[in-house]
């Protein structure tokens, strides 16, 4: 059973649009978040792939599932976003996300230099992959500028070899929750790293 899927906005089905250019704070469930005010919620939520999978994992784990602002604060705590003077938001570091795992009692580690074939063997095991691909993975059918600097939990593989996936800034029902991609096709987008949840 796939894990229970976290979309980094609080609205799914509006995704779409904010990618297009609709303002985040008009998300008329931002207040579901955890951000202090809309305005912060939407400044974040182009940050929060990570914290959204993070969330997916804590729910495949059976765990509750805190709001998106809870995780990224604590995630932060830990070094896991910088802020910087100029406003730029850098992460997620993955060395804060496994710190704030642990602290939630649940093992992980930072995977570096894997193909897709190891990520499915890995899942094939009953693992978690929070994988770094480039945000394009939702347009399979598109040529990526580039490899990594958006995340997806990676779950499972199908019976046709295909690696399971949730992404977390999915534009559509079907590039959302329980995305399939064969290896070869996924590592056209992934960059060879990760966090490993054993």
């Amino acid at each position: 059973m796939p894990p229970p899927y976290r979309a980094q906005w609080e609205s799914a089905e509006l995704v779409a649009g904010f990618l297009g250019g609709r303002d985040a704070a008009t998300d008329p469930l931002w207040h579901r978040s955890g951000a202090a005010t809309a305005g912060d919620y939407a400044t974040w939520s182009h940050h929060l792939c990570g914290c959204a999978c993070l969330q997916m994992a804590l729910g495949a784990r059976g765990r509750d599932i805190p709001p998106i602002h809870e995780v990224r604060r604590g995630v932060q705590r830990h070094g896991g976003y910088v802020e910087e003077p100029g406003g730029a938001i850098r992460g997620l570091v993955y060395a804060g996300a496994v710190a704030w795992l642990a602290e939630q009692g649940i093992a992980s580690e930072i995977l570096l230099d894997r193909d897709a074939e190891e990520v499915a063997g890995l899942v094939e095991g009953g693992a978690l992959v929070i994988a770094s691909v480039h945000a394009h993975v939702r347009w399979p059918d598109r040529a990526p500028p580039g490899r990594g600097g958006h995340l997806v939990l990676v779950f499972g593989v199908a019976p046709d070899g295909a690696l399971r996936f949730h992404n977390p800034s999915g534009d559509t029902a079907a590039s959302r929750a329980d995305a399939r991609l064969p290896p070869a096709a996924f590592a056209r987008f992934f960059a060879g790293r990760g966090i490993l949840l054993p």
